[in-house]
């Protein structure tokens, strides 16, 4: 059975406020797992002993493609004194995914980063937002990277929001690439003024039901959180989040 947790960009200003104090909350409210935005310049024994405390794991986490490109060394040093074995590259710059020679290059580049990281004893992933979906010759940005990256190498973090909003179907997504897919980004969607949002679980239009068996389905490990708009608290959307997501796994 896949493991919940939160992508702490969700919650994004509690965590520079006080981390461990929200490390804390993540672990109260129900979440088995944290997945972090970054560490707000916290040595890494603090973040480590502040999670066994807790009693909370890491969930992976985003590295800015700079980082794997220029530091990779101190990443892995980093990541294995906190305990975490998935390093997930959030977010690609327009420069590197111009046209399907950009495309193509950086999937070079992640199979490069994927082979050192595996041999650190990581996990590399990738997590989509809507662009990769977007018609590149005949192709789309998605489909480059994917099909010429190893399996082995470079996994998959599906973002079930953007793929939707992008107009396909994220099952269809988990079926094609089958095993490949290791963490689900789970946001419902709704329409507001015209323009389409995140929401909680169960406020949206998404089949989150059919989403989580399709990840179970398909050995997804984590079931992630990740929201960006809210009427209220951040932390209490959280934490109506994970007890909707506890109620369909």
């Amino acid at each position: 059975m896949g493991k919940i947790g939160l992508q702490l960009y969700t919650v994004r200003d509690s965590a520079e406020a006080n981390f461990h104090q929200l490390l804390r909350d993540v672990g109260e409210i129900g979440y088995e797992g944290a997945q972090f935005a970054g560490f707000y310049d916290t040595e890494a024994k603090d973040v480590a002993d502040t999670l066994q405390s807790v009693g909370i794991t890491p969930a992976g986490a985003h590295v800015p493609i700079e980082q794997l490109q220029h530091h990779l060394q101190d990443v892995i040093q980093y990541h294995k004194a906190i305990g975490n074995n998935l390093i997930i590259c959030p977010y690609l710059p327009e420069s590197m995914r111009e046209n399907k020679a950009g495309y193509l290059q950086t999937a070079e580049l992640f199979n490069q980063i994927g082979k050192e990281l595996k041999q650190a004893g990581f996990q590399f992933a990738y997590h989509n937002h809507a662009f990769e979906f977007d018609r590149i010759e005949d192709t789309t940005g998605f489909k480059l990277l994917f099909e010429n990256t190893d399996p082995n190498l470079v996994k998959m973090e599906l973002d079930c929001f953007w793929a939707t909003y992008a107009g396909y179907d994220p099952n269809e997504i988990m079926r094609d690439y089958k095993t490949r897919c290791i963490s689900l980004h789970l946001k419902d969607i709704r329409e507001e003024n015209g323009e389409k949002i995140s929401t909680e679980i169960g406020n949206g239009t998404l089949d989150m039901k059919t989403l989580i068996q399709s990840g179970l389905d398909h050995n997804v490990e984590w079931f992630i959180i990740e929201q960006e708009h809210f009427t209220g608290d951040p932390l209490e959307s959280a934490k109506k989040n994970v007890e909707a997501l506890k109620e369909m796994l």
